[in-house]
């Protein structure tokens, strides 16, 4: 799966790993809302190509395939999801072991000396990048946590009580400076681009969202977003901080600890419905139904995300069941 959709050149960036974990989440969940076995045709596709980009003999995940010059801390965990995703609904062993040997990897290599996980490694040698705190990716920060969340997801798969320790380390972490990462910007579009990973924070507590701790974080954490949100929506907004957000306030309503707040979450599924698109032109078929990236004082931005695409699709349509009063969602099926 490509990282984005270029609109004006009419092409695709390089297939990336990360987006494909994503897709492979996406289509396991489109599987078990709609049982068509197409998704779950294209979510094998999609985890077989990740067993693939495996390199077993250096025991890393790249971040793309050509060249393989780098491994993300944040992109292992979220293939690690999206290989037990797929090994849950199909019991295909060769899934789970491969979740297993990059959960492990993720533990190892990126492992820093001050305790926390370097978020970038350069291939071969796996030396880490050096950290800028003006760029949330390069810092090892509470959006970790939702990367961290697949050592849990881990846990549950294996019984293996390993892996329950990174995850505890991150979140411990996470809890003491995620009051600092808001608004952590000069520059206004910049906080907006800090909100999406801020909501990866919010994500990766639910394993243990109904604990004190991270249910005061899940309350304070969804105001300080949604503030933000709309401050600065107007000259900048990105539909995968609704979806995000949305989420959020749904699973935390779903675990009794938030209740939901209606009108927000009807404000905020209405402005995240507006950014897909609707195109009958047969030279762009690439666009029809997905969702714009984000938009400039209310202008679209020329791209087309797969991700946010995925994650306003669960979004809108957890909305829709909870509406109608049906069943909750699982917390492993949150891409």
């Amino acid at each position: 799966m490509a990282r984005y959709y270029l609109v004006d050149a009419r092409r695709n960036l390089a297939a990336s790993t990360e987006i494909t974990g994503y897709a492979v989440s996406a289509f396991v969940y489109l599987h078990a809302v709609t049982r068509d076995a197409r998704y779950l045709d294209r979510a094998l596709s999609g985890a077989r190509f990740l067993t693939r980009a495996w390199d077993p003999a250096s025991q890393t995940m790249p971040f793309e395939i050509a060249p393989a010059a780098f491994t993300y801390f944040f992109d292992c965990g979220i293939i690690v999801r999206g290989l037990l995703a797929v090994w849950r609904a199909t019991g295909e062993q060769e899934f789970l072991d491969a979740a297993v040997a990059i959960g492990e990897s993720m533990a190892r290599d990126f492992a820093s000396p001050a305790g926390d996980f370097h978020p970038i490694l350069a291939l071969p040698s796996r030396t880490p990048l050096p950290r800028d705190p003006l760029r949330w990716s390069r810092t090892a920060t509470c959006y970790q946590l939702k990367s961290a969340m697949a050592w849990w997801d881990l846990f549950e798969a294996t019984g293996d009580t390993g892996f329950i320790e990174p995850y505890e380390r991150v979140l411990a972490s996470s809890l003491r400076t995620y009051a600092d990462f808001l608004p952590g910007h000069a520059e206004r579009p910049k906080v907006m681009d800090r909100l999406h990973a801020f909501c990866y924070f919010l994500e990766g507590l639910l394993p243990r969202a109904t604990e004190a701790r991270c249910a005061a974080a899940v309350r304070d954490g969804i105001g300080r977003a949604a503030w933000h949100l709309r401050d600065i929506a107007p000259e900048f907004e990105r539909s995968d901080v609704y979806a995000q957000l949305l989420r959020v306030r749904l699973y935390a309503d779903w675990l009794g600890v938030v209740p939901l707040d209606r009108p927000a979450a009807e404000f905020e599924a209405a402005q995240l419905a507006a950014f897909q698109v609707a195109d009958s032109d047969p030279r762009s078929t690439r666009m029809n139904g997905g969702y714009w990236f984000g938009r400039k004082r209310a202008e679209p931005l020329p791209f087309i995300n797969p991700v946010s695409a995925a994650f306003a699709t669960q979004a809108l349509e957890l909305w829709e069941t909870s509406r109608a009063g049906g069943a909750q969602a699982h917390r492993h099926l949150l891409i």
